[in-house]
């Protein structure tokens, strides 16, 4: 084992503080990651203060991890020391299921194991990025290639891969109109990733505030969804609608904005339920769908388009020691657009 520093919350709903905790040793198929950046999620922020459910105490979140390999073990072929590589949401699965032979191991049904608040198959809970060094199955690391810098590739491996997922899947790209919900961590790549599949971009946010960012981000329009003219005006426009924010919503108003058999995909995840009445889907054939993160071969292959379009994360670097105020400031919706954790300060 080995001892590093990490900031951790002791308890529900209390302060992260510097701590230290314990690294297994490298085994056979290990990669032992220096780590060098860390992405504050809002997911962090859900499981620390238990807003999605019990969770495994003292935490040390983080799931948007970049560094450098400073150790492999004797049968790893994926990866070499001084490699620049990326974790992200999950550090491993049960493998054998349908989904983890598809390449889809974020849905793994014998259970995956998420890189913190999660439980590995030795027993041990796992704890995440917000720390010194990290070690995981090379089969669950990514390569960052040349060309992002490690700084702005932290959040790719959540906020990146999460929309960049239902993107792909429902065909974002030239000639359809692609409506992101909320500018955030995840609607800020949303737009550059959709914009840069091809598709025409608007964002859907509660006020014009923060329009001439979205623009510069590679929207085409912008609407304010505090102005009841928007659902008028924008009705049956969109083939794809992303949801981007943690707060509920309307779905009704927003499946409104849809053409017939368009599809309404959610990636946030509000702590409580929404309710919806149906005749919203049925009147045009419509879908509200999920997408959680993505499979580690899709992750890749996200992190390999953003290298060859220039895409980074929008950063705030801060020090370990600002997380906390971190915290509250993304509550606030005071950040553009992301923070991330130079681990040099832990």
């Amino acid at each position: 084992m080995t001892t590093v520093a990490a900031y951790a919350a002791p308890a529900a709903k209390a302060p992260l503080e510097r701590t230290t905790i314990e690294r297994r040793e490298v085994r056979e198929h290990d990669v032992l990651i220096d780590i060098k950046f860390a992405g504050i999620c809002h997911s962090d922020i859900h499981q620390v203060r238990e807003g999605w459910g019990e969770a495994i105490f003292p935490m040390v979140p983080g799931h948007e991890i970049a560094g450098i390999v400073s150790a492999v073990g004797p049968g790893v072929t994926k990866f070499a020391v001084g490699d620049r590589v990326g974790v992200g949401c999950m550090v491993d699965s049960c493998r054998e299921c349908e989904n983890c032979k598809a390449g889809r191991e974020q849905y793994c049904t014998g259970g995956n194991v998420m890189t913190y608040n999660g439980i590995g198959k030795d027993g041990e809970p796992t704890y995440g990025g917000y720390s010194e060094k990290v070690v995981v199955d090379e089969n669950f690391v990514l390569g960052i290639p040349e060309g992002i810098s490690l700084d702005e590739a932290a959040p790719l491996l959540c906020a990146g891969i999460t929309t960049y997922s239902p993107l792909r899947r429902w065909n974002a790209g030239p000639g359809k109109k692609v409506a992101v919900i909320g500018l955030g961590g995840l609607g800020h790549m949303a737009v550059k990733l959709a914009h840069a599949l091809g598709a025409e971009v608007t964002v859907l946010s509660q006020s014009l505030r923060k329009k001439d960012d979205g623009l510069k981000l590679g929207a085409d329009h912008y609407y304010a969804t505090s102005d009841p003219a928007t659902f008028e005006e924008l009705a049956g426009t969109f083939d794809l609608i992303v949801s981007t924010v943690s707060a509920p919503l309307d779905f009704a108003a927003y499946l409104g904005l849809l053409k017939t058999e368009g599809t309404l995909a959610n990636v946030g995840a509000p702590e409580e339920p929404v309710s919806l009445n149906l005749f919203a889907l049925l009147g045009g054939g419509k879908s509200l769908t999920g997408s959680m993160i993505g499979g580690i071969a899709e992750t890749q292959e996200m992190l390999d388009f953003c290298a060859e379009h220039g895409i980074g994360a929008e950063i705030e670097l801060i020090a370990a020691s600002e997380v906390n105020e971190a915290y509250e400031r993304v509550l606030a919706s005071d950040v553009r657009y992301r923070f991330v954790i130079d681990t040099a300060t832990i």
